[in-house]
């Protein structure tokens, strides 16, 4: 006999009362508590209804070394970003969470995904018709035997189709769509995307299929749903960009078999997404003649990499309080970066607005572009010209010292792939540093680098 009972949940961060609370005493947002109705069947997941499991099977706790390894046994796919963000290609067993804006490529990147790799997998469409689904698959351009496609989001119904066809690889085309009979509630809510999600990792790790999922994000930007939802799988990609430009970056903000600092970056184009090998070219933009205000920073990300080009606009404060507005660039720092140039180099940008652009669209936090950051503002107050073979990689204290970076020989290697000829670093960096056919001007104050880079 089905038994139900009533449950409060909280909207905001999931956590659950047996009674109606005003504040939420976990996340203490008001009015966010709403009734839902929880009817338990068994205490059998619906996956394993119909298989050979044996609920009367004991379970002990083992030793660590009787536990069998998998090792490094991953799934690598075709696509070479995905598989260095994921750290290395998809670990068995694992259950990855990609969130981004609404338009932004998240079904077509694991569509594509799906029908490149040679296992058999499912793609579980709660959003789209099978039809819509074979559309997209034809626009890509790419045919595999193996993709099957389902399009019914009732947990039961999918598991029933799991345990038929076997699938290798799952993707959920999105997780908000489930609904499971255990809970009576919408799909979307709070209970029925952590069941489904529950039900889903208990399955993945118990028969190492990897399974994907695809999350809604909310207006604030966070993925929707409990916050638990992340806390639950294993990696949390984001899928970050602007709808009206071509360059999308996946990003991992938690990853429990790699890097969580690892980026891959995709052009759109009609066909799907591209990877785009060297982003360094991309993130530089190509100029007829040169512009004062602009200049060239390399930064890692994860193991990679990169040279951007940061870009700054400095100009009269039409109103009282100037401006301080940054795109791509953390603003509390460039707010600390104004005020060491004021305080400790004596450049009187208190009645100035200042604008900092990182170009791309791409957004980066290393240290290592505060010198690029500040000679670039340096130089449109002064409206000087930054000589265009120069790289700056170096961090700046309050003290205005410039400080040494991490990898600074990667920075320095992939400065003198692209072409340029002279690379500003931190002298403090010095040590150890094996000869390169590029210039290392090596400064200890942001002042010594004006005596090099104006034209």
């Amino acid at each position: 006999m089905l038994k139900s009972k009533t449950v409060f949940y909280c909207q905001n961060c999931g956590a659950s009362a047996s009674k109606w609370i005003g504040k939420c005493p976990s996340c203490n947002m008001w009015n966010t508590y709403i009734e839902e109705i929880v009817v338990k069947e068994n205490n059998v997941s619906p996956w394993k209804k119909g298989t050979d499991f044996d609920k009367n099977k004991i379970v002990k706790p083992k030793k660590i070394s009787e536990i069998s390894s998998i090792g490094e046994t991953r799934i690598i796919t075709y696509d070479n970003e995905l598989n260095r963000v994921l750290g290395g290609g998809i670990v068995p067993g694992s259950i990855v969470l990609i969130g981004g804006e609404p338009g932004i490529g998240k079904s077509t990147l694991l569509l594509q995904m799906a029908v490149k790799l040679k296992i058999k997998a499912l793609y579980l469409s709660g959003e789209e018709s099978e039809t819509q689904v074979k559309m997209r698959a034809e626009r890509l351009g790419i045919k595999n035997e193996e993709c099957y496609i389902f399009s019914i989001p009732d947990l039961n119904l999918i598991f029933q189709v799991i345990n038929e066809l076997k699938p290798e690889i799952i993707i959920v085309d999105s997780i908000q769509t489930l609904y499971t009979n255990a809970i009576d509630s919408a799909p979307g809510s709070i209970s029925q995307i952590r069941e489904c999600t529950s039900e889903l990792l208990r399955f993945s790790k118990e028969t190492n299929v990897p399974v994907f999922l695809i999350g809604h994000i909310t207006k604030d930007g966070i993925i929707a749903g409990p916050k638990i939802l992340e806390h639950m799988v294993d990696t949390v990609l984001q899928f970050e960009g602007d709808r009206h430009h071509t360059y999308r970056i996946l990003r991992a903000t938690k990853n429990r078999f790699g890097s969580a600092a690892e980026i891959g970056i995709y052009e759109m184009i009609n066909t799907g997404l591209r990877e785009v090998t060297n982003p360094s070219e991309i993130l530089i933009t190509q100029r007829q003649e040169p512009l004062s205000g602009i200049s060239i920073s390399s930064a890692i990300e994860g193991i990679r990499p990169l040279l951007v080009e940061t870009q700054a606009l400095v100009s009269s404060a039409v109103y009282g309080t100037p401006q301080r507005n940054s795109n791509g660039f953390d603003l509390r720092r460039l707010n600390m970066l104004l005020a060491v140039l004021e305080k400790r180099c004596g450049f009187y940008l208190n009645t100035q607005d200042v604008f900092v652009n990182i170009a791309g669209g791409i957004r980066l936090d290393d240290p290592a572009l505060d010198l690029g950051i500040a000679v670039s503002i340096l130089s449109s107050f002064h409206n000087q010209i930054i000589n265009t073979g120069f790289v700056f990689a170096a961090e700046i204290g309050l003290s205005g010292e410039v400080r040494a970076v991490g990898k600074i020989e990667q920075r320095i290697t992939e400065a003198e792939k692209l072409g340029f000829k002279t690379i500003i670093i931190s002298k403090y960096n010095q040590k150890g540093l094996q000869k390169s056919k590029i210039e290392v001007i090596p400064v200890s104050k942001i002042e010594e680098c004006l005596d090099f880079i104006w034209i």
